[in-house]
């Protein structure tokens, strides 16, 4: 299964990639993506299975990425990993597709939870 980690900050994404390690996801092959638009050109060269985004970055949003990513008629299971947690963002990224939010600070057991119906 591939997974693509798309976060501006490359330290969240070594945390992202150490913590699925962590809560037993080591059968994984991991890409990374550091914003939304760097993430749409790999998704167009080899489609991920499932996708963890930041939600703020530069360049286009993790939100953005995943309105794209409708438009273009790919059906990837998209979540976040991100601080936003008000109900407004959980409301929007439900309506977009995004099928889980994992809040940061995350744990193993937090990962294993969320991502063990999806991986």
């Amino acid at each position: 299964m591939k997974i693509l980690i798309v976060d501006d900050s490359n330290a969240m994404r070594m945390i992202v990639r150490r913590t699925l390690r962590e809560a037993g996801f080591n059968h994984l092959e991991v890409q990374q993506a550091s914003d939304g638009n760097e993430a749409l050109e790999s998704i167009h060269k080899d489609p991920p299975d499932l996708i963890l985004s930041d939600w703020n970055m530069p360049n286009k949003s993790g939100l953005e990425l995943l309105q794209a990513l409708n438009e273009e008629g790919y059906k990837i299971t998209f979540g976040f990993v991100t601080t936003e947690a008000t109900a407004e963002m959980r409301s929007k990224a439900a309506h977009a597709g995004a099928k889980f939010i994992i809040n940061k600070p995350f744990t193993a057991e937090t990962f294993a939870k969320t991502l063990g119906n999806f991986i």
